[in-house]
């Protein structure tokens, strides 16, 4: 004989439970006169074959044709109080879930125009919070006849869409501010990313109460990587290849041997650094460089984003060679100035 439950209730705090099904495994047997009890931050959907019937908040509840019309329509109204009915109660969490946590799988693509290759490769992570606030659609449209569905079960979802609308936002911002900008402009990206992903979560049923963006930066991807991503050509591929050798050998003078190997078979570091050299001159790489002089259009001096022009390489990695003493430069007040004999001395170490 099916067990008939006078007490419909589910005691748990529901951490990291959005939905619990009461009971879990199949329908069960209520009858008039059961009680519901809801916690205070809960709400209870009853189903029956499927369909939603009714919402109950928070508070003690009993069954009656008053509380539930649409019930009992259903199941027939000439039966006795004692028969029992089949549905099912699924209890709805309404905390808000607030420091979920987000971050870039891969890097987000931007445009950085005079700048390097003239994109940049973003990466951030931050936190969001959520809630839901239309209980009964959130179970049909997500949850279906699943006994428990956790914070766990929805969670790539919403990181999805989220980072989907951060990945348009940034595109469309980058229209009109450089990578700087950008990275200082956390407070404004957040808010519009959550203006903008607002709908997505309404039409699951949920709230998006906050998003926030912790940290914004340039990611350091090999120049393998950034060919995998499509970004370089051969021709820039290979010269970054060029430039990356000579920075670690100037670093680890020992390593030689093994960098002959990783930049290309049956090639010596030597021709390769010729070849980029010659492809970096002759394809005019330095030629709108101002005050350009001397042989193949290099500037007699360069600043340290001209001379990151000529090498295929970031602004960033040619200071972090000046710093390093790898490379001499002259400091001016707060700005490097590099010489030609000194970027060559460099580039023949």
């Amino acid at each position: 004989m099916a067990r008939i439950f006078d007490i419909i209730e589910y005691p748990n705090e529901m951490q990291d439970e959005l939905i619990h099904r009461f009971p879990e495994g199949e329908s069960g047997d209520f009858r008039i006169g059961s009680q519901v009890i809801v916690r205070e931050s809960q709400t209870a959907v009853f189903f029956r074959d499927g369909k939603a019937l009714d919402t109950f908040g928070p508070g003690r509840h009993t069954i009656t044709t008053a509380n539930i019309p649409i019930l009992v329509d259903l199941i027939g109204k000439a039966f006795s109080g004692k028969t029992p009915f089949t549905a099912e109660v699924y209890f709805v969490s309404r905390r808000e879930f607030p420091d979920e946590k987000w971050g870039t799988p891969q890097p987000i693509i931007v445009r950085n125009p005079g700048m390097g290759l003239g994109v940049a490769l973003l990466k951030g992570f931050g936190t969001y919070g959520y809630q839901i606030s239309e209980p009964q659609q959130f179970v049909t449209q997500l949850v279906g006849a699943q006994g428990i569905f956790r914070t766990q079960d929805i969670e790539n979802r919403l990181r999805h869409i989220l980072l989907n609308t951060m990945t348009d936002l940034l595109g469309e911002t980058a229209r009109d501010h450089d990578v700087t900008d950008l990275i200082s402009m956390l407070s404004e990206i957040s808010a519009a990313v959550r203006a903008k992903s607002s709908d997505q979560f309404a039409a699951l049923g949920l709230e998006l109460k906050t998003f926030l963006i912790a940290n914004l930066m340039p990611s350091k991807q090999s120049v393998q990587e950034l060919r995998d991503m499509g970004v370089l050509d051969m021709e820039t591929y290979t010269r970054l290849q060029a430039a990356d050798a000579l920075l670690e050998a100037a670093q680890n003078p020992s390593g030689g041997a093994g960098l002959t190997a990783g930049i290309g078979a049956g090639m010596g570091v030597g021709s390769i650094i010729n070849q980029s050299l010659q492809g970096m001159v002759g394809g005019g790489a330095a030629a709108g460089a101002a005050g350009a002089a001397g042989a193949g259009g290099m500037p007699e001096v360069m600043s340290p984003s001209e001379a990151a022009q000529i090498l295929k390489v970031s602004e960033e990695d040619v200071l972090a060679a000046i710093k390093a003493g790898d490379l001499k430069g002259k400091k001016l007040g707060k700005a490097y100035r590099i010489s030609k004999d000194a970027l060559m001395a460099f580039l023949n170490e």
